[in-house]
């Protein structure tokens, strides 16, 4: 009796430590990684598998500076960026940077549960400058977010933060010339560079979800959550000053739109909105963007965001991560203290000031993102694109961009006598200014180096000045004076001046301008050379400038914004290869002591109102 009682007993014993065996196999099965489960099964078991430092860690987004691949893998870091003062070594090739953002990325794929980072890049705020302050149909917004998306993906860059859709209610603001308008619907259909940058969305597609479509997109950014256009004066960080309706129609309808069309993530603005500082504010990051809104991707602080809570910044350090966290922002551009943010939400989180639930929301939301651009399937950068990048076809996109964005103010002393289109058979033409032949200055702020740069060394393009010798007949002698004296001009015989002048680059808060005045030698060259002989003034500028005092000696006037690389746009319709057609989606003032002033005010008495323009016709072969 007793050998069937021991082999009942063995038998129960194997049956046990099969399905013991069975189970650890199914525990140990990684669904997050079968690409063929639904995102929220697969986020449901990355989360359950994940540590609180593990969560933490993907929350944060630090500068590649400070980084490394051991870095990444020791705290799971969740995003890398490089930000405007991260500019490349001159000699970086795309090679270069797709090797470096790969060893990165096999940094956080060898830690423990091989989470794949997303890169971010800030240097992409300068989109918006070649076709700012101009009425744009759909089709090239989204030509230009394609092209945009493809040139990031070519240096291994996932994430851009862009579009800007702030609306720029007064142009003494150092950022204006990263808004699109002062028109909340002008900044509404700009959106449109969203798909663009992220793929279309399909229609079917679940509102409020994040959409990313394929190696060839990147995920956006709608930003500067909310009002960061309608600070007081137009100081930047400052307070923005406004009631629910005006806040709802001048400063919202932008995001509307954005999450419509599927954008990944949202970055929150430095300034305050009637008091309440935005990296703090949960009612309008919680209760409207996330639950009336339902904005399904993450929410990210602007750089050193969190910091700038207190006064001075980073006075109670403790306090920023609570405040900031607990108001629903998701990921935390640091960029440069992870260890002392990583050590200060452990401590809340385990004292129970930010709840388990907010952290799971984070990273839930974060690895949502993550899934719908495929880091988790191709995690690794490639070269297939390496060969777009500035190739022919994007330069000519951008050309066509410029020329299409520039505004034509005044043309000739009478509609009867216009100016424009230039011959270009001449004897003999004088091109004059400081903005005539400097790349740099024709980019603005945010290209290469953060606030921009003065030369024609550190980026490959054409100069003004260098289009219009480019268009010229061969005959047509142009001299080069870049601030000529009143008896260099009247002795020169010639048949008409190009004088172009401007605004020298600047980002955020450098930019900030209470005179808004065309610096020196600018007006002076404006006064010498159109006192003279009949000449058209180029405006090389991110916001409207002060022009007024100068207008009537001009013959004629254009608004060419910041042209970029691509100054053979300006040529283009400057001698009437192409016609102008833009359309000011700024209003351009006469004194500065009207701002701000908009379409409606009692006070409203532009020099040039918004949705101004004159049009001319391509010429003909001359």
């Amino acid at each position: 009796m007793e050998r069937p009682r021991i082999v009942g007993i063995l038998l129960m014993g194997i049956l046990v430590w099969c399905c013991m065996a069975t189970s650890a196999n199914a525990d140990t099965k990684m669904i997050y990684k079968d690409s063929n489960q639904p995102y929220n099964v697969r986020i449901k078991d990355l989360i359950g598998r994940m540590t609180l430092e593990e969560k933490i860690g993907q929350m944060i987004q630090i500068e590649r500076n400070v980084s490394s691949p051991e870095v990444m893998r020791k705290y799971f870091i969740g995003s890398l960026l490089s930000g405007g003062g991260s500019e490349p070594t001159p000699q970086a090739s795309p090679k270069d940077w797709i090797d470096m953002v790969n060893e990165f990325q096999k940094g956080s794929l060898s830690s423990r549960l091989g989470i794949p980072m997303i890169y971010g890049i800030d240097a992409v705020h300068g989109h918006n400058n070649v076709y700012k302050a101009t009425i744009f149909p759909h089709n090239i917004v989204n030509r230009i977010g394609v092209v945009t998306a493809l040139e990031v993906r070519t240096t291994g860059i996932h994430y851009v933060f862009a579009p800007c859709i702030a609306v720029c209610r007064d142009p003494r603001w150092g950022r204006c010339y990263e808004s699109y308008s002062e028109d909340p619907k002008i900044v509404q259909d700009m959106t449109e560079i969203i798909p663009g940058l992220q793929g279309q969305i399909p229609s079917s597609y679940p509102k409020g979800v994040p959409f990313v479509g394929g190696m060839e997109s990147v995920a956006a950014c709608a930003k500067h959550y909310i009002g960061d256009g309608g600070t007081t004066k137009g100081i930047n960080e400052n307070n923005t000053v406004i009631d629910n309706k005006g806040l709802l129609s001048i400063h919202m309808p932008g995001y509307v739109s954005s999450i419509r069309k599927g954008v990944a993530t949202v970055m929150i603005s430095y300034s305050s909105l009637n008091g309440v500082k935005m990296h703090a504010n949960y009612e309008m990051v919680t209760n409207f963007l996330k639950k009336n809104l339902r904005f399904k991707g993450f929410v990210i602080s602007d750089w050193e965001g969190i910091d700038r809570i207190t006064s001075p910044p980073h006075a109670n350090y403790t306090y920023s991560i609570e405040a900031s966290v607990n108001a629903g922002l998701d990921m935390i551009m640091l960029p440069y203290n992870y260890t002392e943010f990583i050590d200060g939400l452990t401590y809340l989180v385990k004292n129970n000031f930010v709840p388990m639930s907010r952290i799971d929301d984070a990273v839930k939301r974060i690895l949502l993102v993550k899934f719908t651009m495929g880091l988790f399937e191709n995690p690794l950068a490639d070269e297939k694109f390496v060969e777009q990048l500035g190739c022919e076809a994007h330069r000519e996109l951008a050309r066509e961009a410029v020329r299409k964005s520039l505004v034509l103010l005044k043309n000739g002393k009478s509609a009867y006598a216009p100016l424009l289109p230039l011959p270009k058979k001449a004897s003999n033409i004088l091109v004059a200014g400081s903005h005539a032949d400097n790349l740099g200055y024709q980019c603005g702020g945010w290209t290469i180096k953060w606030m921009g740069f003065s030369g024609n060394n550190l980026t490959t393009g054409t100069t003004i000045l260098t289009a219009i010798k480019n268009t010229v007949d061969p005959t047509t002698k142009v001299v080069y004076n870049e601030n000529p004296d009143a008896e260099f001009v009247k002795s020169g015989g010639f048949s008409y001046a190009i004088v172009v002048v401007g605004e020298h680059p600047y980002a955020e808060t450098k930019g900030d301008n209470l005179n808004l005045t065309i610096p020196e030698p600018g007006p002076s060259t404006i006064t010498n050379v159109c006192g003279t002989v009949k000449c058209v003034v180029v405006v090389v500028s991110g916001r409207p400038v002060v022009i007024q005092p100068y207008v009537a000696s001009i013959e004629a006037l254009v608004a060419a914004w910041l042209p970029g690389s691509e100054g053979q746009g300006v040529a283009d319709v400057l001698f009437g290869d192409f016609g102008f057609t833009g359309k000011l989606s700024f209003t351009w003032f006469k004194t500065v002591d009207q701002l701000p002033m908009h379409v409606g005010d009692p006070h409203y008495d532009p020099l040039f109102p918004l949705g101004f323009g004159l049009t001319t016709q391509p010429a003909k072969a001359q």
